[in-house]
């Protein structure tokens, strides 16, 4: 198991404070240092289910600056996927958080503590 995380976010702090008190077993990534790579993202985002605008943090500064909102700049479609693939690569801050991959080959946004009981219950 592996969980992608921003040590300054809440979120993630409870998911990894969850997994220990459950005594998992799991590798932490701090993915904005150890950024993950295109191939990467696209291997979580099917593990997932999910395409890559469902995982993107609007709030964020970068999200603004590329105008990430403008669905004619930013198509969410087929046509537009490698692009923000791309640009979740070049800027993970903008890669929603806590990930966590579980053994089974399934992944979750571990924002919640039912999500992370959930991914737990797959190993």
């Amino acid at each position: 198991m592996e969980i992608w995380i921003n040590p300054a976010c809440s979120k993630c702090r409870s998911a990894v404070k969850l997994l220990d008190e459950e005594g998992a077993s799991y590798t932490v990534r701090r993915y904005l240092e150890d950024v993950p790579s295109e191939a990467e993202i696209r291997a979580v985002l099917e593990r997932l289910g999910l395409e890559p605008w469902d995982l993107l943090r609007t709030q964020e500064d970068e999200a603004r600056q590329l105008n990430l909102k403008d669905r004619t700049a930013w198509p969410r479609d087929a046509s537009g996927r490698d692009r923000w693939i791309a640009a979740l690569a070049a800027h993970p801050r903008l890669i929603q958080r806590p990930i966590l991959t579980a053994d089974d080959g399934s992944a979750v946004v571990a924002r919640s503590p039912e999500a992370v009981r959930a991914a737990l219950g797959r190993k």
